[in-house]
């Protein structure tokens, strides 16, 4: 397939980042924290969500729907991506970075106050799905120009960058885990269920809030502004046209961060609880434990990534993810094992993928077209194999009764990404290696 990286995937030195580019870099991760805490505390709460609008007299079918509203916020992200990644590769990142943690965060606010099903009848779901799809919408432009965003301050430690911004998705996820903690230790099982994850959807608009104020701010990418006469003025256009082969491949390739993320954020935490019967608290320790082997084994990897191939350190973890899912699986359903102690082990598993697919993706495109490359190959990727994660997962236990059922879905996710950088390595190498001799 044909492949235009923008630069090469290992540098033969990388220096460390400035003061500047490092402020530039967090405060451009801070709309990843607030797209995955909103994603992990609807997943949190979804047996709470689901019975106050989708009330049903089988808890499973009403599970389903919630989910499946989970899954319609991500159908619309492709249309959101390729709308704002045009507007960033044409006008600039800075103006769609403001705009789109704006509305992501009036759409959170809006969903922690929406009245139930009780109250306004069948009006209450279809609030509650319009305002998923125009969270989707915008959330489909925030991590690809995060990504972009990162890469471009700290051009020589672009692996490290993005690092970062990935990084932030974990903290993201961890104060959703602490939020969720605090709101099932204070409240009674009756008021959890009841008003409590209208409080976590608060917290995350005041999150909002706060990551507004800071990227208001936000100075434009120092290489949007060097490249502002040779601007695309169809970027989406240009990207299908002569990028083709870099979006499927870069599309594939993150199909186990994909996948992987879909299965541990929006399945897990109610499969923990209600199809295996953790205890909640249970639960919420095994994943902050997660999390936080997560972000240091992932941030070690982005550093490796930029003195050794990327794509290897991406391989190794599709790999044995693939080998240990299974294993994984069975020994959570059996409680043969401490759950702790299989999430962490988990996460040093997977933090080589979650450390390095950003830069992998980003090598993929140039400047031009960089923002609309990777924001359609990340939301179709996303779309296809997170969004439908949760529903599919559920399915899958229902189907063959087997609670271990969700590995094969990770195991297929794994499998379809070693197969797609396969594809990448042979093209992006000879391409990497002739413009190398160009400028030589």
């Amino acid at each position: 397939m044909e492949t235009t990286p923008s630069r090469p995937a290992s540098q033969a030195a990388a220096p460390g980042l400035t003061r500047a580019q490092w402020k530039m870099i967090l405060i451009a991760s801070l709309g990843g924290s607030l797209e995955f805490y909103d994603f992990v505390i609807y997943g949190f709460f979804a047996h709470s969500i689901a019975a106050q609008f989708f009330p049903a007299s089988d808890p499973l079918v009403s599970m389903l729907l919630t989910f499946s509203v989970l899954a319609i916020g991500y159908i619309i992200r492709p249309l959101g991506g390729i709308v704002l990644s045009s507007l960033g590769d044409r006008i600039g990142r800075r103006p769609v970075f403001v705009g789109s943690i704006v509305v992501v965060t009036l759409a959170t606010i809006c969903i922690g106050l929406l009245p139930n099903y009780a109250r306004w009848g069948v009006a209450a779901p279809i609030a509650l799905i319009g305002l998923r799809v125009l969270q989707g919408f915008c959330v489909g432009g925030e991590m690809p120009g995060a990504i972009t965003y990162a890469v471009e301050a700290a051009p020589r430690r672009a692996g490290l960058a993005a690092g970062v911004i990935v990084c932030a998705i974990n903290t993201g996820v961890m104060l959703a885990t602490i939020v969720n903690l605090a709101v099932q230790s204070a409240l009674t099982p009756a008021d959890a269920a009841s008003y409590g994850w209208r409080i976590a959807f608060l917290v995350g608009g005041v999150c909002g809030i706060v990551s507004y104020l800071l990227r208001r701010n936000l100075d434009e990418s120092p290489e949007f502004k060097q490249m502002q006469g040779a601007v695309v003025k169809q970027p989406f256009r240009e990207t299908l046209r002569h990028h083709r082969g870099a979006v499927v491949g870069g599309a594939l390739s993150i199909a186990v961060m994909a996948g992987f993320n879909g299965v541990l954020y929006g399945h897990m935490p109610a499969y923990l609880i209600e199809t295996l019967n953790y205890a909640p608290r249970e639960a919420a320790l095994a994943q902050n434990a997660y999390l936080l082997v997560s972000s240091a084994g992932l941030l070690a990897a982005a550093w490796a990534g930029d003195f050794v191939p990327r794509r290897y350190l991406l391989r190794v973890s599709c790999v044995l993810l693939a080998a240990l899912a299974w294993p994984f699986y069975t020994a959570l359903a059996s409680h043969s094992m401490n759950v702790v102690v299989l999430f962490v082990l988990a996460a040093l598993v997977f933090s080589l993928a979650s450390g390095t697919w950003a830069s992998v993706l980003a090598d993929l495109f140039p400047v031009q077209v960089r923002f609309s490359g990777i924001a359609l190959a990340y939301n179709v990727s996303v779309v296809v194999f997170s969004g439908f994660a949760p529903l599919l997962c559920a399915a899958f236990v229902r189907a063959s009764g087997s609670p271990a059922a969700p590995a094969w879905y990770v195991i297929g996710s794994a499998l379809v990404a070693l197969v797609a950088n396969l594809g990448l390595h042979a093209s992006s190498r000879s391409r990497v290696e002739r413009q190398a001799a160009a400028a030589g």
